[in-house]
Parts: structure tokens; C-alpha cells; sequence
């Protein structure tokens, strides 16, 4: 497992595992980051920050440093 930030750019993981504090895994798991769903990086902002995701048919701008606590396994 690796964190999601860590991942190339276009390639798509499955969540594995979403932590952080609890206010934070419970807003990300209502936008449907749950384990086992499929998410990919389909672009980075010109200064490297925030990602944006596709996950569930959806495209979802998160920060690089929430994405760190986001783990991903191919």
C-alpha cells in the first residue's frame, strides 16, 4: 500500500484504507472514498497542488497533503 498522492498521474488504485481525523475520513467516505473503490489522478495543478480524482463516475479536487492519508493498493 502507498499513499494515493504517490501514484502517477492517469493510473488508476483501489482504496484501501482512508485515515486522518475522524471529521476528515467521514466527509471524504460521504463523497464515496470508501475501501475498495477504484480512483485515479487525472490532473495535477501547475504548482503540483490540489489533485483532482475521479472516483465513481466523478471528479473531486482534494489537496496533496489529504490525499497522503488516502492509502492505495494497484
Amino acid at each position: 500500500m502507498r499513499p494515493l498522492s504517490n501514484i502517477p498521474l492517469h493510473e488508476s488504485a483501489f482504496l484501501s484504507r482512508v485515515g486522518g481525523e475522524r471529521s476528515f475520513r467521514r466527509r471524504l467516505m460521504e463523497m464515496g472514498f470508501v475501501p475498495g473503490t477504484e480512483v485515479r489522478i487525472v490532473n495535477v495543478a501547475p504548482l503540483g497542488d490540489p489533485l483532482e480524482l475521479e472516483i465513481r463516475h466523478s471528479r473531486i479536487s482534494i489537496r496533496r497533503r489529504e490525499a497522503e492519508h488516502l492509502l492505495v493498493s494497484p
